[in-house]
Parts: C-alpha cells; sequence; structure tokens
C-alpha cells in the first residue's frame, strides 16, 4: 500500500514537472538562446579585437613608408631587411590587409593595400608576372580577393594578367601540371598547381567563364591523381624535382593540405560536386593527425624563411572549408586550440607580434612571414566566430 501511495506521488510530481516545463519552457528557450548568443558574441569581439591588435603590431613592426612594402625583419638593422624581394610573402601581407578590410570597413586597410600595389609594381619593374608560377598564383589571388572586396578595377585586371602568365606553365611533363618555374619547367608541385586551380575555380565564380572551371579541375585532378596519396588523403610537394621521376613524399608540409584542402572547397562552390567536398575534409583530417598529432595538437614550426609562413596558409584554407562544411568539433578544436596558444606567445612580450613556434614568442628579430602566419590564423578565427561557424 505505502509503495503503490509513493507510486502514485511520484507520478504526480513528474506530472506537474512537465506541465511546469511545458508552461515555461518557450520562455527558457528564449533566454537560452539569448544568453548563447550573447556568449557567441563575447566570443567573436574577443578574437575581433586580437585580429586587431596583431594586424596593428605587424604595421608597426614591418610597414616601409618610403618603399610602400614590408620589411621581411623587424627591428630592420641590416640590408637582409629588404632583401631579397619576397614577392610571395607580400601576396600573404595583401591577403591579410584585405582581412583587415572586410572584418572592420576600415579606410586605413584600403589605404594600405592601395600603397603596397604601388609599391610592389614599383619593385617589380612595372610589371606583375615573375619566374614563379607558385608566387604568380598567390599575387594573383590577393588582388582577386582584393577587388573582392574593395571594387576597384586596378585589382582585378592585375589578377587576370597573372592567370594568364600562369596558364603558360602547364605543360606534358609529368603527364601535365603547372611548372615551378619558367627555368624548370618538368618539376611540377603541389605550391603551384593546387593555388593555381583556387585562382582558376575563383575567376569561374566571379566571371562565368566555363574555360576558367575547365583549368581549375583540370589542374585539381592531375594534383589529384600525382601528389595525393590515394590512401590517406595526404598531400606531397613535388615530382622530378632532381630529375629522375621521384615524388618528395617526405616534405610534410602544412602548406601543401592547405592549398589542396582550398582547392577542393572552390571546386565545390563552383560545382555543388560533394566529392570535392569529401576530398578536403578526409585532406582535413590526414594533416591534423599527421602534422599536429590530432585536433587538440599545435601545428609544428616548419622553420624560417618560406617556411614560417606555412601554417598560416593551411589556416586560412582550413578556414575555407569550415565556412563552407561547418565546424566538425575536430576542425574546431584545430583552429581554437593553435589560436589559443599563438595569442598567449605572442603577448609574452606584450607587441602581439608571432614565431615560427606558435607555442613560443617571437625571436628577438621577428620574422614577416611568421607574423603574417599569426595574423592569418587570428583573422580567420575572427571571421570563423563572427559567422557563427566554429562550436
Amino acid at each position: 500500500m505505502r509503495r503503490s501511495r509513493r507510486k502514485g506521488w511520484l507520478t504526480a510530481v513528474a506530472a506537474a514537472v512537465v506541465l511546469l516545463a511545458a508552461v515555461g519552457w518557450s520562455w527558457r528557450t528564449g533566454a537560452l538562446r539569448e544568453a548563447a548568443e550573447a556568449m557567441t558574441g563575447a566570443r567573436a569581439a574577443v578574437w575581433a579585437d586580437r585580429a586587431e591588435q596583431a594586424q596593428t603590431a605587424l604595421d608597426g613592426a614591418f610597414w616601409d613608408e618610403k618603399r610602400g612594402l614590408y620589411n621581411n625583419a623587424s627591428p630592420c638593422i641590416l640590408q637582409s631587411c629588404t632583401d631579397p624581394f619576397n614577392y610571395w610573402w607580400m601576396a600573404h601581407a595583401a591577403d591579410a590587409l584585405t582581412d583587415g578590410y572586410v572584418r572592420t570597413g576600415d579606410a586605413k586597410y584600403k589605404e594600405r593595400l592601395g600603397a603596397l600595389y604601388d609599391g610592389l609594381l614599383a619593385r617589380n619593374a612595372d610589371v606583375w608576372p615573375n619566374d614563379y608560377y607558385d608566387d604568380m598564383a598567390w599575387m594573383g589571388l590577393a588582388w582577386l580577393r582584393a577587388y573582392d572586396a574593395t571594387g576597384e578595377e586596378r585589382y582585378k585586371e592585375a589578377a587576370l594578367t597573372l592567370w594568364a602568365d600562369i596558364r603558360g606553365g602547364w605543360n606534358d611533363a609529368m603527364g601535365g601540371g603547372i611548372a615551378w618555374r619558367k627555368e624548370q619547367t618538368d618539376y611540377k608541385n603541389t605550391p603551384a598547381n593546387a593555388p593555381s586551380a583556387i585562382l582558376a575555380a575563383r575567376l569561374y565564380e566571379r566571371f562565368g567563364s566555363a574555360e576558367d572551371l575547365d583549368w581549375a579541375k583540370r589542374i585539381y585532378e592531375w594534383e589529384t591523381k600525382t601528389l595525393v596519396d590515394p590512401d590517406t588523403g595526404f598531400v606531397w610537394d613535388g615530382i622530378n624535382r632532381t630529375g629522375d621521376g621521384t615524388i618528395d613524399k617526405a616534405w610534410q608540409f602544412s602548406y601543401n593540405q592547405g592549398v589542396y584542402i582550398g582547392a577542393a572547397v572552390e571546386l565545390y562552390r563552383a560545382t555543388k560536386d560533394e566529392a570535392y567536398l569529401a576530398a578536403a575534409r578526409r585532406t582535413a583530417e590526414a594533416a591534423a593527425e599527421t602534422l599536429a598529432g590530432g585536433p587538440t595538437g599545435l601545428l609544428p614550426s616548419e622553420g624560417d624563411g618560406d617556411g614560417a609562413l606555412f601554417k598560416g596558409v593551411f589556416v586560412r584554407y582550413l578556414g575555407e572549408l569550415i565556412a563552407e562544411d561547418g565546424a566538425s568539433s575536430a576542425r574546431a578544436k584545430l583552429l581554437s586550440a593553435n589560436a589559443e596558444r599563438l595569442w598567449e606567445s605572442g603577448q609574452a612580450e606584450g607587441k602581439a607580434l608571432f614565431g615560427q613556434s606558435w607555442a613560443q614568442p617571437p625571436e628577438t628579430v621577428a620574422q614577416l612571414g611568421a607574423d603574417l602566419s599569426g595574423v592569418t590564423l587570428l583573422e580567420t578565427v575572427a571571421r570563423l566566430e563572427r559567422d557563427k561557424r566554429l562550436k
């Protein structure tokens, strides 16, 4: 009898709870939604502020007003600060300025883009092409983004001029592909081909030329067949560098994973073919495991010089995958974990400047490529937080 009464009492309590829940459900869900949105907005504001601090530090440490270019190092004491002319680094500097302009709409970014455009032309003998097809692909991508952001026709014309030159790098050696440089036409690599596929696909998306889409597909298909591990999706660096047809499988660079992900994402956007998105996901998973040891790991230092910029390339295009496909917990963790470590390391000196390792502050002399990588990561996270694409 006691057991029966207890059961009835519990049933009544349960019914009351359900009734109260039904009455208060709409209020609570609204409040919870508002709280979640407030938290998301707060996170977005934090990362936007960090990106802005990093941009301010980059400009103050590296910009050379007289030349209209960024110095290679800061403080700039020796000639190596201005020589050699790192053309492709400047393309990523233009990309970073476009990030800042898109995030804020502040005219200072637009003005700096214009000054950099003029400085680059002056330094490159008043032409855009150079001897390296990968460099030209980066510059074309940067000016196409600048055109998207500002509408300035000269940026569009620069991108189209570069694309016309890049197409001349395709030949039949190694079964196709775009050469790395004009003096070595039988050496083909990911750095020349995957960014060129991104550029071709974006040109198709903007201007609708079927020929550009055909180029994007052709380059991507050659890259996939020749330089992507069919078992894992990890992307190799190049083929025939030493003239014997071998593939540089030991060069495990974040750069190569990023640009292949970017090419696959852009082709998905252009065609809506899910196979491209699946390929991008697969390479992202392989990259996280191989390079960082898993989704919460730290992307490794890849040396100084060009290597210091590689991680910035990877996180930019991992961000494009997240923007298009949503953040799997693994992708979100990888970006967030690396961004937090980067920010902590940059604050060690109170300057928001970044080094080759995202776990340590920069050396006494900061490098432009390393700092651009850090700025790119912060801008990528700020954008994804703003658009509610990180979980």
